[in-house]
């Protein structure tokens, strides 16, 4: 397939103006990079001509300048690039290559969390609750007015003038006082529906003490529960007392009456809103809740309970209340403005906030009276007034959201549709009655708000509006038409949004518009336009998703998808992904409800599905899926919502998709929660023919979309007994599941750990369904391993040679299991082992488990593989892990849990040694074979520290299963929830290492302004490499165990040593410091082959092989606490054994991503890094091992190959496999310890072996370029330098060559300590890719030297 695989990042590296993706060219010309590219010019002499005459290096002149008849000299005059790579590597297309990115390999999201969920976290348990679950009403409204007009109350003395307008109405206007009384509560009532037209509402004018209480008790039986709204105003009689009073008339209206707030608390219960538009009523406040305290008290004493029919005193907490002024202060009496000021803001915002701004105009009022009339209605947002009453809704939210605490935001301003709308006006009330020193209180209280910058954008949405009035009223009188500019708020709202998204939104802090963009939402106008920046938002992660929908704005985007409008599907399918992705399970019955998911299964569904010419089409179509997905996950109704459109067979059809691997991936997952435990939905699946379909796509390139597949197949193998509809289906689906457990054997080679993991967790289904067979083929086993130790007297029998009862798919199945259950990917050993041990257990619970016991008697007398003691504690813990779930099972012959014990013990024990005979490892008491090493080489190895020792690195995001933890089966993976997090994750934004200014980006700068010094500094010194003695000492380091790899970093202080066991460690050589050691995990009798590092030009990893045919990378290597395994796979099966065996040897094409396997085998493989797959298997055409690996490292189609016997092979990866083989040289008589081809210099290909002789080849010829006798007496160890034209070679000492064949410089490598009677040899050597460094070590010394090639080379790391 030729999409991109959207699996490895890319990044640019520049130095000196010429930008190159694998390697560096410098300003000299000279080639300096990671991986070997060639430079745009190099001189004959490896360097541009403009300075080979006159480099100096700290102060040392060129010792080759002076002496042109110096064979060195005349050496790098003849050279030039090797193979005729400089026709090549000059050309404009290549050249163009090298300007391209460069790829990271093994850094994706799959490496970093090992296909791992994020863990629960403590602040997951308090994420913001925005669902409205205890949404009350208020059903019922009391209108309460005690006025008694023409009578003023005896503690009020008014102004002269005073305010007269109560509810907007003049009394003095009306000769009738109780007319005028009824005129102002209908008023007063019509201003309240505006507000809500729902709530009943009630009035007592100039109520007496009686009919107060009857009215109260009445209204509380009617409404129940649910909240009333009591609106007293009290500007007819005496303030609020002190004590807690409040006043009405007697029947004769000739005294006033107080009536207690406790007593009007009992009449009309809880919960309650109450206003209160009256002089001094703070008074009320204050009591109201003295006496709250004081119930709670008395019920708490009460030790008789409650009494019947009264309320909880807790309850009356919840009364919410909104009070004109404080205790001391009196209402404002300016005659411009109403009575009742308080009243008139909260139930006629608009009018009263224009006539206040009128009054507050520095302007001259002339023109403007103040009973202005702005045309329109409030409910039609295209009119002025609406317009109006639209601003104000939007500030006044925008300004509660950015004061308030979002639990008192949501209950004040969303719970309830009264209660927001008069604390929305209440905002207005504080703003204007503080001009007339009024403070308005609330309970709850609130913060400040009359000072919000926010009230300027309404002061100027009404000046604009009452600027355009004139022209308005005059084209009503037939003037010159006017249209009405409508006011530009919401587009400058919109724009501040976009420049927040841009600017401010690193700082997630909420943005003060979004209560604004909410309100757009009702606009058509801007709506698409508010729809685009609120996906924006909502990209920025699950803290911006919850913030909107604390805001309220679900209701909205539940209610758009009744929209037909074609424009706005894609971004609404993206605000629902955002949504779904954060909970998905307080939305499904909303949608369910709705049937609002018909909206994505039309877009999943329909041919059109997202608007011709929008982008990412497989992208908005993988977010349906997930949505679809999400809907139907574990919700049974939505499973069947979903069976009748044609889901299924629209997934079916995406899954062939060849352009987006992430509608591929969501395509089968959708459908695997169709088929999580539906039965219909199965057999509709058997129908479509969907397991063969999904069955292609186990060979996709991209490891998530094979993970998808697997995690399809195995919901589809989950059926159980009772799920079965007919015979018909019963059979078919056993036949189909018996093709998938076919289909899935051959991914257990897998180079993914999340697909290998998947595969177990499938497997565990097929294991759990038919469990009874394989019982049947784990007692067979037993009985065969015993057979043929009876027969053969072996202790040590081949699991190939055991004979199955018909070799079927149960037996595939089980051998499977048993090599995966030693898969190095930690994760993945432990979950086979469960199902292994899950299988055993159930044999010792059957009624063969007499037999079963003696049978694991008898093998576990021949243990099959020595233990060490690391290994034996893990298989402790495995057997508690058993034990723990053996005390709810059956109990065995005598119920005895100590003989369960035991006997499991010995089933595990059994279940080790066959999953080591899987893998073909034997006693580790036999001779282990000599690795890579010359004859000589044989003897005792220092190392005392025993396999299994060190830390074990683990996977990301792994815990094992505890011991009392049960083991249950089938197993679950979480790859479902894994995959949901993409969706949670920014995708409009650059990564994070990608944004200018973030931690991730100057780190990388950082690491890139050293790259480019260290290739500065060390270019110069490259003439030095073969003119110094090499004799200065600069590091002695103690490896306590015998080195037989070591490998520096290119641009980490770092040096790597592999042991002849499993242990690695990690030195900081400038420092001589110690800076990690931990265990490879080799199994005993195998040892750490290979070493490498990967994406040196950014963050390394550390690759490992070992003679188990196991490639393991690790995260962090150098660091102890945060070492982690990034990637392990077996890149080498069928090792074949031998007396003398070379492991496994392998080369890593950093500018192809490309692995090339060889050794203990007959073929070379070639691992894909962004597929995790093997690309192809080229046969070595020998039967001798492979020894070594090299390959040209910029087109990386050349490769060669160093053998056992001599050979060296020529491969080119363009032709056929069969015939990749092009070029064999035989001029080497015995074992080939190294062949390598430079990354730098005259790409000079050499090669050396046991017998010391070193060969210099050009690809182009059949004979050796050069050929010299580096060793009389042997050689243990070669190594070419990556840029300098210089080689060393070890025996009982070190010798450094010119490649020119003269001998330069000898080292005497003395250890640590000198062995009587013995000589000592070099075992390992090692140059430093750049700098003038060597390592090198002898054999049963555990210490490794480091080497200067001068006195006065300074190594600087900052």
């Amino acid at each position: 397939m030729n999409e991109p695989l959207p699996i490895s990042h890319t990044s640019s590296i520049h130095i000196n103006g010429i930008l190159t993706s694998h390697g560096y060219v410098i300003n000299d010309g000279t080639e300096a990079g990671v991986n070997g590219l060639h430079p745009d010019s190099v001189s004959s002499n490896g360097i541009s001509g403009s300075q080979s005459s006159n480099m100096v290096l700290s102060g040392i002149e060129d010792p080759l300048r002076d002496d042109p008849n110096d064979a060195a000299f005349k050496y790098h005059e003849r050279m030039a690039l090797r193979h005729g790579f400089e026709d090549v590597y000059n050309s404009e297309y290549y050249m163009n290559l090298l300007a391209q990115n460069f790829y990271i390999y093994f850094d994706d999201k799959r490496h970093e969390t090992a296909g791992n969920p994020k863990p629960p976290v403590e602040s997951d348990a308090v994420l913001p609750d925005w669902r409205m679950k205890d949404r009350q009403k208020t059903v019922s409204a009391a209108i309460v007015l005690c006025l008694n007009l023409g009578v003023d109350p005896p503690d009020v003395v008014k102004t002269e003038p005073c305010a007269k307008l109560e509810a907007w109405v003049d009394p003095t206007e009306h000769q009738d006082s109780k007319k005028a009384t009824e005129l102002i509560a209908k008023n007063l009532q019509s201003q309240y529906e505006t507000l809500s037209m729902r709530t009943r509402y009630k009035q007592s004018l100039d109520p007496n003490v009686e009919d107060a209480k009857r009215f109260c008790v009445s209204l509380r039986r009617g409404a129940k529960d649910e909240r009333i709204l009591f609106h007293y105003n009290g500007h007819g009689v005496p303030k609020p007392t002190a004590s807690g009073e409040i006043w009405v008339f007697n029947k004769g209206y000739t005294q006033y009456i107080p009536v207690s707030i406790y007593d009007l608390q009992s009449w009309l219960g809880a919960p309650c809103l109450f206003v209160y538009d009256c002089h001094a009523a703070g008074n009320i406040v204050a009591n109201f809740n003295r006496f709250v305290e004081k119930r709670i008290i008395d019920d708490m004493k009460n030790k008789d309970g409650i009494t019947p029919g009264s309320t909880p005193g807790i309850q009356y907490r919840e009364c919410i209340q909104l009070a004109a002024c404080q205790a001391n202060e009196y209402l404002p009496m300016n005659p411009d403005l109403p009575m009742d000021l308080f009243t008139c803001c909260l139930t006629s915002p608009i009018e009263i906030a224009i006539r206040w701004f009128i009054l507050q105009s520095p302007l001259p009022k002339a023109n403007m009276s103040l009973d202005v009339t702005i045309p329109g209605r409030l409910a039609d947002r295209r009119t002025p007034l609406g317009e109006l009453n639209w601003i104000f809704t939007a500030i006044t939210d925008t300004i509660a959201w950015s004061q308030l605490e979002a639990p008192l935001f949501k209950k004040l301003f969303r719970q309830d549709l009264m209660v927001a709308a008069l604390f929305r006006n209440f905002l207005l009330a504080e703003r204007i009655l503080r001009v007339h020193n009024c403070h308005p209180m609330s309970e709850p209280k609130l913060p400040p708000t009359h000072n919000h910058p926010m009230w300027e954008s309404w002061d100027l949405a009404v000046d604009q509006c009452l600027a355009q009035i004139p022209m308005l009223e005059a084209a009503e009188e037939g003037g010159p038409p006017y249209e009405y500019k409508h006011s530009t708020f919401f587009e400058e709202q919109l724009t501040a949004f976009e420049i927040w998204l841009k600017y401010g939104s690193k700082t997630k802090r909420p943005p003060e518009q979004l209560p604004v963009v909410l309100q757009v939402l009702l606009s058509q106008v801007h709506r698409l336009r508010a729809l685009i920046l609120l996906s924006r938002f909502l990209d920025l992660g699950p803290w911006a998703v919850y913030l909107a929908l604390s805001i309220g704005i679900f209701p909205y985007v539940l209610k758009l998808l009744q929209s037909p409008a074609q424009e706005l599907r894609p971004v609404l399918v993206f605000i629902w992904a955002r949504i779904m992705s954060v909970d998905y399970q307080n939305i499904q019955q909303e949608l369910l409800k709705d049937n609002g998911c018909s909206y994505f299964i039309q877009i999943l569904t329909s041919k059109e599905g997202v608007p011709t010419g929008a982008e990412n089409v497989g992208e908005h179509h993988a977010m349906c899926a997930f949505i679809i997905a999400l809907f139907c996950c574990g919700n049974k109704a939505a499973q069947r919502a979903c069976m009748g459109p044609d889901v299924l067979p629209a997934c079916l059809i995406h899954i062939q998709n060849p352009d987006s691997a992430l509608l591929r991936q969501w395509a089968c997952l959708c459908i695997s929660q169709l088929w999580e435990a539906n039965p219909e939905a199965k057999w509709m699946g058997v129908r479509e023919d969907a397991p063969a379909k999904l069955a292609v796509l186990l060979e996709d390139p991209v490891p998530e979309v094979r993970t998808a597949v697997l995690v399809a197949l195995s919901t589809f193998l989950e059926t159980s007994d009772n799920e079965i509809a007919s015979e018909e289906f019963n059979v078919e689906v056993e036949n189909r599941e018996a093709q998938i457990a076919f289909a899935t054997l051959k991914l257990t080679g897998d180079g993914s750990g999340m697909v290998r993991k998947e595969i177990v967790v499938l497997f565990s289904r097929f294991v759990k369904h038919y469990a009874s067979k394989f019982m049947v083929i784990a007692f067979r086993q037993l009985e065969q391993d015993k057979s043929q130790r009876d027969s053969t007297g072996s202790n040590v029998p081949s699991l190939v040679s055991l004979e199955f009862p018909h070799s079927t798919i149960f037996v595939g199945v089980w051998k499977a299991l048993l090599v995966l259950s030693t898969d190095p990917f930690v994760e993945v050993g432990d979950m086979a082992c469960d199902v292994v041990s899950y299988v055993y257990l159930l044999l010792l619970q059957s009624p063969l488990a007499r037999v079963a016991e003696d049978l694991m008697d008898t093998a576990a007398k021949y243990p099959m593989v020595k233990q060490t003691p690391a290994v034996s504690a893990i298989r402790d813990t495995e057997t508690s892990s058993i034990n723990s779930q053996s005390s709810t099972a059956s109990p065995l012959r005598n119920g005895s849990a100590s003989v369960l014990a035991s006997t499991l013990r010995r089933s595990v024990s059994i279940a080790t040694s066959l999953r080591n005979l899987a893998l073909g490892y034997s006693d580790t008491s036999s001779p282990v074979p000599e690795i890579n090493q010359p004859p000589v080489a044989n003897g005792v190895s220092v190392s005392t520290i025993p396999y299994g020792t060190g830390i074990h690195p683990n996977t990301a995001r792994y815990k094992r299963r505890k011991s009392h933890e049960s083991l249950t089966m089938p197993l679950r993976s979480g790859f479902f929830e894994w995959s949901c997090e993409y969706f949670q994750e920014p995708q409009m934004s650059q990564a994070e290492m990608d944004e200018p200014g973030s931690v991730d980006y100057n780190q990388r700068l950082w690491r890139r302004t050293r790259n480019e010094k260290t290739l500065a500094y060390t270019q110069p010194q490259k003439e030095l490499a073969s003119n110094s003695s090499w004799n200065f000492q600069i590091g002695f380091l103690n490896n306590a165990t015998q080195p037989t790899k070591l490998v520096f970093a290119q641009f980490e202080p770092h040096l790597i040593a592999v042991d002849d066991r499993d242990g690695v460690t990690v030195w900081h050589w400038p420092e001589n410091k110690k800076l990690n050691r931990f265990c490879n995990a080799n199994p005993p009798g195998t040892k750490i082959t290979e070493a490498k590092l990967i994406n040196e030009d950014d963050v390394p990893l550390l690759m490992t092989g070992a003679g188990d045919g196991v490639i393991r990378l690790y995260r962090n290597y150098e660091s102890e606490d945060r070492i982690e395994l990034a990637c392990a796979w077996r890149a080498l099966t069928d090792m074949l054994p031998s007396n003398k065996s070379s492991g496994l040897v392998a080369d890593w094409q950093q500018g192809r991503g490309t692995m090339l396997v060889g050794g203990d085998v007959k073929v070379i493989r070639l691992w894909d890094a962004p597929r995790e797959l093997c690309m192809a298997d080229i046969p070595a055409r020998s039967g001798s091992p492979i020894t070594s690996l090299t390959s040209d490292q910029v087109a990386g189609h050349i490769f060669i190959a160093g053998f056992g016997d001599g050979a060296l092979r020529v491969y080119d990866r363009r032709i056929d496999p069969r015939e990749a083989m092009v070029k064999v040289w035989k001029y080497h008589k015995s074992w080939v310890l190294n062949v390598h081809m430079q990354r730098g210099g005259a790409r000079e290909l050499a090669s050396g072996s046991v017998d010391g002789k070193i060969h210099l080849w050009d690809l182009r010829m059949d004979d050796p370029v050069l050929s010299f006798q580096a060793h009389e007496r042997g050689m243990r160890a070669t190594y070419v330098h990556e840029h300098a034209p210089i080689l060393a070679t070890g025996s009982q000492m070190v010798k450094i060559w010119r490649l020119s064949g003269e001998h330069s410089a000898t080292v005497k490598n003395n250890g640590g300590y000198m062995l009587q009677n013995r000589l000592q040899y070099v075992s390992a050597v090692c140059f430093h890719p750049h700098r003038m460094v060597m390592a090198a070590n002898n054999s049963h010394d555990a210490h490794i030297s480091v080497y200067n090639c001068t006195a006065n080379l300074v190594h600087d790391f900052s």
